[in-house]
């Protein structure tokens, strides 16, 4: 791996990033709806209670001097007070990180644990009943919405078998140190195994409908991908070697099929983090998104610019992450 091509794809960042802060920026000044209302709400305000409160909040002056305020505010990680819970917004956004982190890596690994073998296995039984299983259920995942099976999971197994929780993290009872914010593995630390169970049972349909969809689409790609690779020069040499099936299937074949996969999995691991603000609000989850539908709500304009920018360099370093990982699946690729 080049670092200095690894140096200038960091700074190719930068100018992306400056673009999306400036669409965020402008799309939360342009929103109807004024903070100063939403906070003060019925009350009998005078005009000059109402400037001093804009005047707070940071409201007040020309939007082009806010926005390079609000730049150089994030260049330092100072995003300022969240208008609704009167605190540092950095302070606010880093407690409901890891319950959305902790949802996004259990999606991704049930994604990858279902997907990657789902599509390999159509791939290798193609126009058998097992490649049709599994294309029909891979278009079933990918053209479900997250919300309606959200609720419907909700439905089934929590109201009706009673398998699972509603909402929330982990009971109300637990008690669990907090070393990490992931309560799967602060139970663990602790030496709790029920608290791990519980925290594991409210976890399941949260995870479950972030990650069927996932996995039916890298079923998808993987099966394609993979149909491909079995029809390249190298594998019907490696097959006319005599090595093993598996061997063929896993080192020759898979390596190589794999590439597109990253691709995807790097941009759905960054939508799972968008795309979990609904399942956050349907399942109760105490998560980043389900904190930026309510500053949207109470037009919070500190939470969601920091949050949408958390967003955006995040899904930038995963894209950055999977052009890496090219380099080691195929060292022909340069960055």
């Amino acid at each position: 791996m080049n670092p200095i091509a690894l140096l200038e794809r960091l700074l190719q960042l930068i100018p992306v990033l400056l673009g999306i802060s400036l669409v965020v920026f402008s799309m939360m000044a342009l929103t109807p709806g004024d903070p100063v209302d939403v906070m003060l709400g019925d009350s009998l305000a005078t005009p000059e209670q109402r400037a001093a409160m804009r005047r707070d909040m940071g409201l007040e002056g020309p939007l082009h001097e806010r926005f390079l305020t609000f730049v150089g505010n994030a260049v330092t990680f100072e995003f300022g007070n969240s208008f609704h819970h009167r605190r540092p917004v950095a302070n606010v956004i880093m407690e409901r990180v890891p319950a959305t982190v902790e949802l996004t890596l259990v999606s991704m690994l049930l994604a990858l644990v279902v997907g990657i073998p789902l599509g390999v296995l159509a791939a290798v039984r193609r126009d058998t009943w097992v490649d049709r299983m599994a294309t029909v259920t891979a278009l079933f995942g990918v053209s479900m919405p997250g919300f309606w099976f959200g609720i419907l999971a909700i439905l089934v197994f929590a109201v009706h078998l009673g398998w699972f929780p509603v909402s929330g993290r982990i009971g109300y009872s637990a008690e669990v140190p907090t070393v990490s914010g992931l309560l799967l593995i602060d139970t663990l630390i602790a030496g709790k195994p029920a608290s791990f169970l519980e925290a594991l049972r409210h976890l399941a349909l949260p995870a479950l409908t972030l990650g069927l969809a996932m996995a039916a689409l890298l079923a998808r790609v993987t099966r394609s991908s993979m149909l491909d690779a079995l029809r390249q020069d190298y594998v019907t040499f490696a097959q006319a070697k005599g090595l093993s099936r598996a061997r063929v299937l896993l080192r020759h074949a898979l390596k190589n099929a794999l590439i597109p996969t990253v691709t995807v999995a790097a941009i759905e691991t960054g939508t799972l983090l968008g795309g979990n603000m609904i399942v956050e609000t349907v399942f109760g989850w105490p998560g980043l998104g389900r904190l930026v539908v309510e500053a949207i709500f109470t037009r919070n304009y500190p939470i969601v610019q920091a949050a949408v920018l958390l967003y955006a360099v995040t899904y930038v370093l995963l894209n950055l992450a999977a052009d890496v990982l090219y380099t080691v699946l195929n060292p022909r690729v340069r960055l």
